[in-house]
């Protein structure tokens, strides 16, 4: 059975945009759906930039802000609509929707309506929440489709890189902007202030390079993710789509053909 229409993924952050960059490449339109204030803090490979700075641009394919989904869709563009609770989804013809938010927790559900819904990482049970899960832990079941069952449940502590998980997330000290002091992209050291918020320093925990760093648009609260430091430095590329977020994206194409759900269709 062949189904048509485009991709509707709920989410635009860092996995989500593996996911729509790897689908867009494989001709699938998609429509990205993303909160008025994104909290990203790898903004290079997050295609809700666009929603700061009206495009983004991941791995050379472009997202663009758009108001509506009339405009007309172009191959290989991602279009993104601020649209929290999916309110457009039913003005145009949808044929999967993927439920990306990684709220980690039972999600709040899509109005869908009849579309084959897959979901991303724990929070979902196949059956309950999603016709199929992703898994999204690192290891060895990395991107596999489940089809009963629950993903492997949410560990709170970062993925581990070059031997440092906590220490390279850093996490802002007060409600409030970022005011940056570096560039995603700088080499920084242990103790560097990478910025402030509220008039307090957020500091780097270690040495490497900023891989990411949260838009200065971004309203933040107490405690918010705000940069992330690679231990690995100058052997990084922030502009490159990680490994994980390419075998989650391998997962749902997997589960996209598998229910006939084909690129380059008429949508």
């Amino acid at each position: 059975m062949r189904v048509s229409g485009l991709i509707w993924v709920q989410g635009a952050g860092e996995l989500a945009s593996g996911v729509a960059l790897r689908l867009a490449r494989s001709g699938y339109h998609l429509v990205m759906a993303e909160i008025a204030n994104p909290l990203a803090v790898r903004r290079l490979v997050s295609f809700s930039e666009a929603v700061y700075e009206s495009r983004s641009m991941v791995e050379g394919t472009l997202g663009v802000l758009v108001d509506g989904l009339n405009e007309s869709k172009v191959d290989g563009q991602v279009r993104i609509v601020v649209d929290p609770q999916a309110e457009l989804m039913s003005s145009c013809r949808v044929a999967a929707v993927i439920d990306a938010r990684m709220t980690k927790v039972q999600p709040v559900l899509l109005p869908i309506d009849g579309q084959m819904l897959i979901g991303l990482g724990p929070g979902f049970v196949c059956g309950r929440d999603a016709d199929v899960v992703i898994e999204t832990h690192r290891g060895a079941r990395l991107g596999e489709v489940l089809h009963r069952g629950t993903a492997f449940p949410n560990t709170g502590v970062p993925g581990v890189v070059a031997g440092q998980s906590d220490r390279r997330v850093v996490y802002s000290p007060e409600a409030g902007h970022l005011v940056p002091e570096v560039r995603i992209g700088d080499l920084v050291i242990e103790g560097q202030c990478l910025g402030r918020v509220a008039g307090l320093p957020v500091v780097s925990n270690l040495d490497g390079m900023v891989r990411g760093l949260v838009h200065p648009a971004a309203e933040l609260s107490a405690g918010e993710k705000v940069a992330d430091v690679d231990p690995r430095g100058h052997l990084v590329d922030p502009a490159l789509v990680t490994d994980k977020a390419l075998a989650i994206a391998g997962g749902v194409l997997e589960a996209l053909l598998g229910a006939g759900i084909l690129p380059r269709q008429e949508c």
